[in-house]
């Protein structure tokens, strides 16, 4: 039999035997977390006071985690000492275990709610990865909802004194009879780029989606005071971002330490409805790319008086006197640094905030209207999601913040019980994966069988 034969057995096709495959790992991870489940437990109850922890029964449970269903039983303790009931097992591995859901599981299911379209499409994307329908779109919508994140996440390292801004608002509907849109603003900090093979990243990216009442720029002055230990001495702002005013208002605030650009994107896009199509048209496109501030303006000027259409009359006499009003605005940021005392080497042009603001806007913008409450958390698990934070809660298996006692075990000792219990579950692996997987059934001589008992360790 040549080596398509035996690939083909039972006339098998690759999605099938894939699928097969899929679904006896499945099988084989089920036994193995439960057997190392069960062992941990067996060795709490093994360890803990007594005297204290009173065994009341054993309650089997069923979680759903990113490899399928685990069933498995733990042991149910009378705390005598504070009058209640626990699972020691839950307590040691940071685990909320009333819950059916695995943290990863939950994980993931939050990371496909921000990045998939809707939280219906979120739901079906996982009931793919999983081989069956495991979290309903209303469930993972309460996960967002109840997903904590982090106030803050600072910076590791500080790679200079200049922070680059990228600010826009995103006009989101909001539910509720006589509700309207409501702009939410938004603000991309960085330090800079960096190489990353054939790419470019940014160093120490992080996001603000301002909040209260308070003006938007005392908020993010003290976002950046909390993120990047921002000194308003030392350091040095380039913020850009279209003609709004409370992007603007920035000049005001920070004075002599800001830069503010008018983001090109948005200054071409109103000059490409205004004069697409005029003589000078290719003219006042090259001022405006090599960042000719002092040039586009003459352009414009000469422009004026010319298009012939009175709408388009004032809404370039308007972007002029925007751009009178904001020297330096269209000068090129790095200049402004050179100036400062700066190095300028690695740095780029400025404007990202469309980009970003399209990212939330496919999520959130589109025959969608949202809760503020609802559309608050989202944002804050994408912003977490797109500046690599995890999220943290006792449903998302963070460490336990309970005493020692309460998990009948010390920080010096839970790694002991673990690697036990993996060694133990460890000689259980050729016996799991020979009984579950048909394909080690097989004659050994078979390409699959080589293949898979190759699957040895963790």
């Amino acid at each position: 039999m040549n080596i398509q034969q035996h690939l083909t057995t039972n006339s098998l096709t690759w999605k099938e035997i894939e699928l097969d495959l899929f679904r006896a790992l499945q099988n084989a991870f089920a036994e193995l977390f439960t057997a190392l489940l069960e062992d941990i437990d067996r060795q709490l109850a093994e360890n803990r006071d007594k005297r204290r922890y009173h065994l009341k029964d054993k309650r089997r449970t069923t979680i759903q985690t990113l490899f399928g269903e685990v069933t498995f039983e733990r042991n149910y303790y009378l705390d005598r000492e504070q009058n209640r009931y626990t699972f020691l097992l839950d307590s040691f591995l940071a685990f909320d275990g009333s819950q059916s859901i695995s943290p990863c599981l939950e994980e993931t299911a939050v990371g496909l709610a921000v990045e998939c379209s809707s939280y219906r499409k979120a739901a079906r994307t996982l009931a793919q990865m999983v081989g069956y329908p495991v979290m309903s779109h209303e469930a993972i919508r309460q996960l967002v909802l109840e997903a904590e994140v982090p106030l803050h996440c600072p910076v590791d390292q500080r790679y200079g004194r200049v922070l680059l801004v990228e600010a826009d608002g995103l006009f989101v509907s909001r539910q509720g009879k006589g509700k309207r849109a409501k702009e939410d603003k938004i603000l991309t900090v960085h330090e800079g780029w960096k190489r990353n093979g054939s790419r470019i990243e940014f160093v120490n990216q992080r996001h603000y989606v301002h909040e209260g009442k308070r003006e938007v720029w005392e908020g993010f002055e003290e976002f950046l005071m909390n993120e990047y230990a921002y000194d308003p001495c030392r350091d040095l702002l380039v913020i850009n971002g279209d003609g709004a005013p409370w992007i603007t208002a920035c000049r005001e605030y920070f004075k002599g330490r800001v830069c503010f650009q008018l983001d090109r994107f948005h200054v071409a896009r109103e000059l490409r409805q205004c004069l697409s199509g005029h003589p000078r048209w290719q003219a006042i496109r090259q001022k405006l790319a090599k960042q000719d501030e002092e040039g586009l303006l003459v352009e414009l000027n000469s422009a004026l008086g010319t298009l012939g259409d009175e709408a388009k009359e004032q809404q370039l006499a308007a972007l002029i006197h925007r751009i009178e009003s904001m020297p330096g605005c269209i000068r090129d940021y790095r200049e402004w640094l050179k100036e400062q005392g700066v190095d300028t080497t690695g740095m780029y042009p400025m404007g990202r905030a469309e980009s970003v603001m399209s990212q939330l806007a496919y999520r959130v913008k589109y025959r969608r209207s949202w809760t503020d409450k609802g559309l608050r958390a989202f944002f804050k698990a994408m912003i977490a999601r797109m500046d690599g934070i995890r999220l943290f809660g006792r449903r998302f298996g963070e460490e336990s913040s309970q005493p020692a006692e309460e998990t009948a075990s010390t920080a010096s000792t839970k790694q002991t019980i673990v690697n036990k219990a993996k060694q133990r579950v460890r000689r259980l692996w050729p016996e799991i994966t020979r009984n579950n997987v048909p394909y080690l059934q097989q004659s050994s001589g078979t390409p699959i069988y080589h293949a898979l008992s190759e699957l040895k360790g963790w």
